[in-house]
């Protein structure tokens, strides 16, 4: 699976409704909707400008969860994905 389809995967999860699961590992609608922004953000800015943009992109999410307290469970793993993508995406370059 290429980085976008990726994000793009991970951006339509987050905007679904959290589960009962999702609140009992900490989530939050508030945390929700920033993770997923964040993730559509760099996902805008690599269709607009390449992907040779990634090596500006500095994802912080897996810092973001922990400050939150979020537990391990199928967002996290998501999100973690997803930055693991983005990091790998920077050191191909």
């Amino acid at each position: 699976m290429d980085l976008l389809t990726s994000l793009d995967e991970a951006v339509a999860a987050l905007k679904e409704p959290l589960r009962q699961r999702d609140i009992a590992e900490g989530w939050t609608d508030d945390l929700r909707r920033e993770l997923q922004e964040e993730i559509s953000i760099s996902c805008s800015v690599l269709r607009r400008h390449g992907q040779g943009m990634v090596r500006h992109l500095r994802p912080r999410l897996d810092e973001w969860m922990e400050r939150e307290a979020v537990q391990p469970g199928r967002l996290r793993h998501l999100v973690l994905d997803v930055q693991r993508r983005l990091v790998d995406a920077r050191s191909a370059i």
